[in-house]
C-alpha cells in the first residue's frame, strides 16, 4: 500500500464541500432558519467554533509541513507525526473541518449544513480515517498502534 487514497476525491474537501453545496442548494429550495430567540447565541457561538477549526486545521498543517509530510492522503508519508497538534487528535485537519462548518452553519444560519455534516461524518470514517488508518498500520505497524492506543480518532487521550 503506497498510499492511503488513490481517487480524486478521496479528500476532506471534497467529503466535506460537498455537503455545503448541496446545504446551500437545500436552503435555496427548502428554507430553514434557527429559532430566532437563539440567531445572536449563534451566531456569536458559531463564530468562535468557525475561527477555532480554521486554527487547528493551521497548525495541523504546519506540524505536517514543518516535518516534511503531505497534507494530502494521497501522497506517501516517510514518518509518523505524532507531535504539536497531533498529540491530542489523530484527524486535526478532519476535527477543525467539522468545526469550521458546524461553526459557519450556526453563524450564518445554515441549519441544513448542520443536518448534512451528520452523513458526511459517516463518509468521513469509511472514505477518509479507515483507509488511513490501514496505511499507517501497514506503514508503521508497532509505532502506529502505540500512537492510536494513546490519542483519540477525534480529540484527547486515551487513558
Amino acid at each position: 500500500m503506497d498510499v492511503a487514497h488513490n481517487k480524486w476525491w478521496q479528500i476532506s474537501e471534497v467529503i466535506f464541500g460537498i455537503p455545503l453545496l448541496a446545504a446551500l442548494v437545500l436552503q435555496w429550495i427548502v428554507p430553514l432558519s434557527l429559532p430566532y430567540g437563539l440567531l445572536t447565541t449563534a451566531v456569536i457561538f458559531g463564530s468562535a467554533v468557525a475561527l477555532l477549526g480554521f486554527i487547528v486545521i493551521v497548525f495541523a498543517r504546519r506540524e505536517l509541513a514543518k516535518l516534511g509530510q503531505p497534507t494530502d492522503p494521497g501522497h506517501p508519508t516517510s514518518m509518523l507525526v505524532t507531535t504539536g497538534i497531533f498529540s491530542i487528535s489523530r484527524n486535526p485537519i478532519y476535527l477543525g473541518a467539522v468545526c469550521f462548518l458546524a461553526g459557519i452553519a450556526l453563524a450564518i444560519n445554515l441549519p441544513w449544513v448542520l443536518i448534512l455534516l451528520l452523513p458526511a461524518l459517516f463518509a468521513c470514517h469509511y472514505v477518509l480515517i479507515a483507509p488511513e488508518e490501514k496505511y499507517l498500520t501497514a506503514k508503521f505497524g508497532e509505532q502506529y498502534t502505540r500512537y492510536a492506543a494513546s490519542v483519540h480518532r477525534w480529540f484527547g487521550h486515551i487513558r
